[in-house]
């Protein structure tokens, strides 16, 4: 029993969009939530009332965000994910980028092998966070939704995922200023920063990121209405090729409605690109949508189960992000990449692209904000089906 049924549409559907309203707010305004991150606080504040009762831990209004919400988020956020524009315009960082995800399907392998029989569902947990590790929280909710993992460990693994790259960013940002690194490799960007000077303000990294933009009605009508209607047409072929007789294989990969969602409006976007990538707000639309999740994901769960479940799930994150790292690196000083390409790309990889752009945003390195972006973009497109293929081989 909670204070709040669960038939109270109204006001769990007013704590839903006012409390995801109030983490961004809290994000862009102080900085201790921009280092916590708003997705965090978003999650922490659902899981607490729910286990202190206020809020209940099932309810249609939450149901709808899995069915409806997050399948318009995706689509909305691969707006900008012009296939062609992302090979020419990210430079040499689209290479670094892919070998970066390489690392991280390794680092799932290597993580299931090494730790996989004390975590539970680990294939659906591997699968979750290879889509991750590749692209982002966006994939992280498709993944979770494609593979119907138990809200326990969807919220437990959220919260190892967050604290792990909570560090990872630390980490990231304090490489350019060790020693070790900067005889390694080059730092064209770092030197730039320093001979010129870079003024700081108060503002946080997501502030910066997230400033205000013009858009008008027709930019909300189309991309909502292209965002729904894609979702749409997806979750019906999706249907249509699961319930078909089509080999087993062909109906386990296309028979999800993520993989079509991805999979169509890459293909759209590619086909009228001046449409789809002039209409405004679709970052800020999808972003906020995808707020909407990670209230969601922190409904159901327990603190005693996160307690248990939560640190044997970090040393899991830990070892994919740390493998991610290690192959990225490496291979980057093989191949002669600037020590701020490896980084950023490292970054896109694990937290997408608001965060890659973000650092390189704090780090001065005005030339690899756009990079960022392309290339974080560019792990939406093939997170979602890497991380089915990694799940779907350790089932």
């Amino acid at each position: 029993m909670s204070l709040i049924k669960p038939d109270d549409v109204w006001l769990l559907g007013g704590f839903l969009v006012g409390w995801a309203a109030l983490s961004i707010y809290l994000e862009q305004h102080y900085q201790w939530a921009a280092k916590v991150t708003g997705a965090i606080i978003a999650l922490i504040g659902a899981l607490v009332l729910a286990n202190l009762k206020v809020i209940p831990t099932e309810s249609p209004v939450w149901d709808g965000v899995w069915s409806y919400v997050v399948p318009v988020a995706v689509p909305l956020l691969l707006f900008k994910a012009d296939v062609k524009k992302i090979w020419t315009m990210s430079g040499r960082t689209f290479i670094i980028f892919n070998i970066g995800a390489l690392g991280t399907i390794l680092g799932a392998f290597l993580a299931t092998l090494l730790v996989g029989r004390w975590v539970p569902e680990v294939a659906k947990v591997a699968g979750m966070m290879t889509g991750s590790y590749i692209g982002g929280g966006v994939n992280f909710a498709a993944m979770s939704a494609a593979f119907k993992a138990s809200g326990d460990v969807v919220s437990a693994t959220v919260v190892a995922d967050n604290l792990n790259m909570a560090i990872y960013f630390f980490v990231l940002l304090a490489i350019p200023n060790i020693m070790f690194f900067k005889k390694m490799y080059k730092h064209p960007f770092e030197d730039k920063v320093k001979s010129e000077g870079n003024d700081s303000n108060d503002k946080t990294n997501a502030a910066k990121y997230w400033g205000s933009k013009e858009i008008s009605l027709q930019d909300i009508a189309l991309a909502m209405g292209s965002a729904v209607v894609i979702a749409a047409v997806s979750t019906k072929i999706a249907g249509w090729i699961s319930a078909s007789s089509a080999p087993w294989i062909i109906r386990m990969i296309f028979g999800q409605q993520y993989l079509i969602i991805t999979t169509l409006t890459v293909i759209l976007v590619s086909m009228f690109p001046k449409f789809f990538t002039n209409i405004k707000g679709t970052d800020e639309l999808g972003t906020f949508l995808i707020y909407l999740f990670f209230v969601v994901i922190g409904v159901p769960a327990s603190i005693q189960l996160i307690l248990t479940k939560a640190p044997i799930l970090l040393v899991f994150c830990a070892i994919m992000v740390f493998t991610n790292m290690i192959v990225s690196l490496v291979f980057g000083k093989i191949f002669n990449f600037n020590l701020e390409e490896i980084l950023v790309a490292s970054n896109a990889n694990i937290g997408g692209p608001t965060t890659a752009a973000a650092m390189a945003i704090a780090k001065g390195w005005d030339e690899m904000v756009l990079p960022a972006v392309l290339v974080g973009v560019w792990g939406y497109v093939i997170g979602n089906y890497l991380g089915l293929f990694v799940g779907n081989i350790l089932m």
